[in-house]
């Protein structure tokens, strides 16, 4: 699929940026009030964040890196 990446980077402000950056997850993030704010379930919080803007189809999966050697891939399964 093609997309226009000025597209992609409001989806991603809007998904990822605004409600994550410089926010502690457990205090200031509705979604993981109750749950735990661990590195796959902040991958699944950004699938589910971005699903609801891009077309359908669209998104593949998100990986997120806690570090070099801790990556975690979710393909919305």
């Amino acid at each position: 699929m093609v997309m226009n990446l000025t597209d992609l980077k409001k989806y991603m402000e809007e998904a990822i940026m605004e409600p994550l950056d410089h926010k502690n997850l457990d205090l200031d993030v509705a979604y993981f009030a109750d749950t735990v704010s661990t590195t796959e379930n902040v991958a699944v919080y950004i699938w589910e964040n971005l699903q609801k803007l891009l077309p359908e189809g669209a998104l593949y999966k998100v990986k997120v890196y806690e570090t070099d050697n801790n990556i975690v891939v979710y393909k919305g399964e």
